[in-house]
């Protein structure tokens, strides 16, 4: 039967036995297997564009490779190419539908992309599909590679390519938090510790802070993604190279580095890289560690917008949607909400793939779908997530002067201004006094004539200004 035949049905088979296959489906029997056995979720291989694409560049590398050393003819280094050509564009994502939880260790996928990759060949030069008689899945199209080099290495490929979008959202919301702050720079702010009243400082300082982390976590990401370029890619099966031809390895490393515009190189060892995945590790992290710091400076938001009369009341959030379906003109503070929520989920998340690295075994570790599922989602949610909070909340956070410099001046906090003047042991005195009389301090300081409320509004000024 021809590519082109009218039948809804094909046949292929193995040693396994024979699997009815759709005419124009361009996948075989190892992906339909696949497709049986790991009815998991409802993300498949084809809805991971930055996966696909890079399975695609390593096949397009390795064809490149083997036909440079003899090992493919022209004809099947071409239409191998041009196949995955279009697999990197994203014109055969139809066709990659193993479940990206497959439980083989990697090897559903792998059979997936040689299986489209072979069968477009087949039809590019005008052959039946499933027959295989010019373009074999294995013998051509996986020539000198392993599942367990090609999957994590298409999947390093795959991580890297997705963290700048994190990063480029991290500064950008970095930059949104200087705007805050710079809106807010001559605001007097209550600082806390421990949801107890401190010392004076601007609100503007206390967003100049979470701009500062925001860009050290951008930089961190960046940093854990430069080390994915180190790739298996060339140790086949346990890192010996066996089944590849001596000179593959320089060979598939120039091509895919061509193709790629990366400067991907062999890792030291091949067997280390085989074994271990503890750079994922690192990545997964680093995403961790953005999203529950994230989830902090949320926290804050959430904490001084609370009331607006029952609360803190210190800044307000743009309202985005009604916050009750009970009680008319309630807002809640729902974006930092979500960010919160994602920073619980990147934990779990971590955590699974710390538990998938340390369950490998032996030469290789069989559990790359679940970390690729993990983290894949991890940096979808963060890229997402980090966005849609920068543009519905934090570039519309409006401050209350009016409460921040109330609550301020009306606490004891402004105690540590006077101590350079009065000494430690008489301010401690007046405040103690002030709290039994009912009184603030700065209305007792003027009351027994210490200083005048703008004396001592001048001297919380000077304190909140000081920068070490």
């Amino acid at each position: 039967m021809n590519a082109g035949s009218t039948s809804s049905h094909r046949a292929e088979a193995d040693h396994l036995g024979q699997v009815n296959l759709g005419a124009s489906d361009l996948f075989g029997v190892q992906t339909a297997r696949g497709m049986r056995n790991f009815d998991l979720s409802d993300r498949t291989l084809g809805n991971q564009r930055a996966f696909v694409r890079a399975f695609a560049q390593c096949k397009w590398a390795a064809a490149m490779a083997n036909h440079q050393l003899g090992l493919l003819t022209q004809t099947q280094r071409d239409v191998i190419v041009q196949a995955c050509q279009e697999l990197a564009e994203g014109s055969l994502d139809a066709h990659m539908t193993v479940d990206l939880l497959e439980g083989s260790g990697g090897t559903s996928t792998n059979m997936n992309v040689n299986e489209v990759i072979a069968n477009r060949a087949q039809q590019l030069l005008g052959r039946d599909l499933g027959t295989y008689d010019a373009i074999h899945p294995n013998d051509h199209v996986n020539r000198s590679q392993s599942t367990n080099d090609v999957y994590p290495s298409a999947l390093k490929l795959a991580v890297h390519s997705m963290l700048p979008a994190v990063i480029s959202e991290l500064r950008q919301l970095a930059d949104s938090l200087d705007g805050r702050a710079c809106a807010f720079e001559d605001i007097l702010h209550l600082g806390r510790t421990c949801l107890q009243d401190a010392q004076p400082m601007r609100l503007g300082q206390m967003f100049e802070g979470y701009a500062s982390l925001v860009r050290r976590l951008a930089s961190e990401i960046e940093g854990s993604g430069a080390k994915l370029l180190a790739l298996p890619l060339g140790g086949t099966a346990i890192g010996t190279g066996f089944g590849s031809s001596p000179g593959y390895r320089q060979a598939v490393y120039s091509h895919l580095r061509e193709i790629t515009g990366l400067r991907v190189e062999p890792a030291s060892d091949p067997f280390d890289a085989m074994q271990n995945l503890d750079a994922f590790g690192r990545v997964s992290s680093e995403l961790k560690t953005a999203a529950t710091s994230l989830g902090k400076m949320a926290m804050d938001m959430i904490l001084l917008s609370s009331g607006p009369t029952g609360g803190i009341g210190e800044l307000q959030l743009p309202a985005v949607q009604a916050g009750s379906s009970i009680m008319p003109g309630k807002v809640n503070p729902v974006m930092p909400m979500s960010i919160c929520q994602i920073g619980f989920i990147l934990v779990g998340n971590d955590a699974v793939v710390s538990q998938a690295i340390q369950a490998g075994q032996l030469e290789i570790n069989h559990f790359e779908p679940v970390i690729a599922d993990r983290i894949f989602e991890s940096i979808r949610l963060m890229e997402r997530g980090i966005r849609l909070f920068r543009e519905l909340c934090v570039d519309g956070i409006v401050a209350s002067r009016e409460a921040n410099e109330r609550h301020l001046l009306d606490s004891s906090a402004i105690a540590t201004a006077l101590v350079p003047k009065l000494g430690y042991s008489a301010v401690s005195s007046m405040v103690r006094k002030a709290h039994a009389d009912g009184i603030t301090l700065i209305s007792l300081l003027e009351n027994n004539g210490v200083m005048s409320a703008e004396e001592t509004r001048a001297l919380v000024e000077t304190v909140a200004n000081t920068i070490p």
